[in-house]
């Protein structure tokens, strides 16, 4: 029997870096579990769109698909935008939307990696304060969720560890290293809790520039955890039972 197909959904940006990211974020995963099918569809700027790519599976008679957000929290995209797109699936398509891919260690453990690629060495841990760089939110869950990991975080020997976000909420990049230093923390990394390059990311690299951040880690990008939480995800996705009203429509299909 062939497994359903991963469709891996993500956000789309103007910017090059962030699609060029997610596509080889897929060839990663792919690379992982040979004989997958793994798909990738966009919601905004970027093709294919999520819409079109379950018309063109469902044209091919594919009769199961689960949808993998990338996201790292479960604000509007995961919670609106996503359901309204997969319910608009073709009839006869059996969509399952899996979790967002954060928290997890499995991304810290890769925040932590960008942070001693971009010089940061491993002796320096317990005297260097961390910003943890989200791109922000309005939703008070998302929020709460990137203070919780900032909290865990710490407790791995970081001397601090502080919540940022490059949009909709507070505190700024800048501002949280400023306030790191003027604790008197002399060493500060601002780690980006950002999947791919665009936009919000720059922001959050201008304001550690701007402050004063002694490293800046990169992206988590397509790191081999992130293609390994995506796997985790759409093993969990397929183990869970449908939700009654996907049972449900699947029952006036006739499927």
């Amino acid at each position: 029997m062939t497994d359903p197909v991963l469709l891996v959904v993500a956000h789309g940006s103007r910017d090059p870096r962030h699609a060029a990211t997610v596509h080889a974020l897929v060839e990663r995963v792919r690379s992982q579990r040979p004989g997958l099918r793994v798909e990738t569809g966009f919601l905004d700027f970027n093709v294919p769109t999520v819409g079109s790519v379950l018309g063109a599976l469902a044209a091919e008679g594919v009769r199961e698909v689960v949808a993998q957000p990338l996201l790292l929290t479960r604000a509007f995209h995961a919670k609106a935008d996503i359901p309204t797109v997969l319910r608009e699936a073709p009839p006869g398509l059996r969509v399952r939307q899996a979790a967002v891919l954060g928290p997890s260690p499995l991304l810290t453990d890769v925040l932590e990696r960008r942070l001693y690629e971009a010089g940061l060495r491993p002796g320096d841990k317990s005297t260097t304060g961390v910003v943890l760089a989200s791109a922000g939110s309005t939703d008070p869950e998302a929020i709460a969720v990137i203070a919780e990991i900032a909290r865990e975080w710490r407790h791995t020997g970081w001397c601090a560890v502080r919540p940022a976000f490059a949009s909709a909420s507070l505190p700024r990049t800048e501002d949280a290293v400023r306030a790191l230093r003027a604790e008197g923390v002399h060493r500060i990394a601002v780690a980006p809790y950002v999947l791919a390059p665009g936009f919000l990311p720059d922001r959050i690299a201008r304001g550690a520039a701007e402050a004063g951040a002694d490293v800046l880690g990169g992206v988590l990008g397509d790191a081999p955890e992130v293609a390994q939480l995506l796997l985790r995800r759409y093993d969990a996705a397929l183990a869970a039972p449908l939700a009654p009203r996907t049972l449900a429509s699947v029952a006036r299909l006739g499927a």
